[in-house]
């Protein structure tokens, strides 16, 4: 039996960053298919730029996604990152934490709103599901406020783990490593990161899909 993989999200989704094939939504996939010892189609619904309301939008709006989503074995989802790059730069490195506040807040509103929709979606399905949300790392490891949303941020994901969902906690994993991981803008992984998301996801096991 075949597997469906729709991964949804922002610019980590897409794999911007990395070389064609490196990204995190193509190396998991192929760790998926030897977890799972046979073919696993994908759909890379990746949007550059997506921030969580955008990403609600269009699971609320878009037929397409929302047909991709459904008919989905393994989702993933990798958002978060640009509320907080917005609220950085609103902020202008201003350490009070008001911008941060408030993206974190409007982030959290937004990600149970699209895994309540996504719930919805799959709640006719005959077949079992996996749900994959990818931590978030911290692209500015010298602002404090922007240290405090992404811890908050992670813990929050984390509330949701179940037996249908599972958090890739990537944190750790990049902290202090960013010149390694991350790609010459430093924001976005190179491939080299993206391998560390994929082996993250992978880890969480494949639930019921085994």
């Amino acid at each position: 039996m075949a597997f469906q993989y729709t991964a949804i999200g922002d610019s980590l989704t897409v794999g911007f960053g990395a070389l064609p094939g490196n990204g995190f939504v193509p190396v998991y996939r192929r760790l998926a298919e030897r977890h799972l010892r046979t073919f696993v189609a994908y759909d890379n619904l990746g949007v550059n730029g997506l921030t969580s309301q955008g990403l609600y939008d269009y699971i609320s709006r878009n037929p397409s996604f929302r047909q991709l989503v459904s008919q989905a074995d393994i989702i993933t989802i990798s958002i978060g990152g640009n509320d907080l790059i917005r609220a950085a730069k609103s902020s202008a490195g201003n350490l009070s934490g008001r911008d941060f506040h408030e993206a974190l807040s409007n982030c959290k509103t937004n990600f149970s709103r699209i895994l309540k929709i996504i719930y919805e979606l799959k709640k006719n399905s005959k077949r079992p599901y996996i749900i994959r949300a990818v931590g978030l790392y911290n692209p500015f490891p010298q602002l404090e406020g922007a240290s405090y949303y992404v811890q908050q941020y992670n813990q929050y994901l984390g509330s949701y783990t179940n037996g249908t969902f599972a958090v890739a906690n990537i944190y750790a994993s990049f902290k202090g490593r960013e010149r390694a991981l991350l790609s010459l803008d430093h924001f976005h992984p190179n491939g080299y990161g993206y391998s560390i998301i994929a082996e993250q996801l992978n880890r969480l096991g494949y639930g019921s899909l085994v």
